[in-house]
């Protein structure tokens, strides 16, 4: 199994996932919030993709790591890079629980991750799939660089593509 990866920023701490993050990744999954990654799931829908998320590690060497609040330890949501057969590109994605969003942390995640995957792994380029109606992740992958390519292959006909050109 790949090493245990940890990022840091000032105010964030990006681990490894563990069983005890499911039950709180697979209310957000059951909720209209995952509408744009497909959902809603049900609990054994959302415990594939929970398990997706940590094969990614062993089987493409990165995936998802969840992203914690060092002040208090608490788990705010997710950032990774996704690959394999599911995704025409290595696709830089996040998502926040509820409550969160509006102070930054997806941004600073994401560009954690995105600097990770262009320094440590050598990924020449990453991709985000967004939702059209997802004005929240739109915004996000615009401030952190992403630039739309209307001509990127992508997993759903609808979503919008935002090329992050990372060398």
């Amino acid at each position: 199994m790949q090493a245990d990866i940890i990022l840091e920023t000032g105010r964030l701490i990006l681990r490894m996932p563990v069983i005890g993050d499911f039950e709180t990744y697979a209310a957000l999954m059951a909720s209209s919030r995952s509408t744009g990654m497909g959902g809603p799931f049900d609990k054994r829908g959302a415990w594939g993709l929970f398990c997706h998320d940590v094969a990614q590690w062993q089987l493409l060497g990165h995936g998802a790591l969840m992203v914690d609040l060092k002040q208090t330890g608490e788990c705010v949501g997710q950032v990774g890079i996704n690959g394999g057969p599911l995704f025409p590109e290595n696709e830089l994605g996040w998502l926040l629980y509820d409550g969160f969003e509006g102070r930054g942390i997806a941004m600073e995640a994401a560009l954690v991750m995105r600097d990770w995957g262009r320094d440590v792994r050598g990924l020449p380029s990453l991709v985000s799939y967004v939702s059209p109606d997802n004005h929240s992740s739109i915004a996000v992958a615009e401030r952190i660089g992403g630039v739309l390519d209307n001509d990127a292959a992508r997993p759903e006909p609808d979503d919008l593509v935002f090329r992050h050109f990372v060398r």
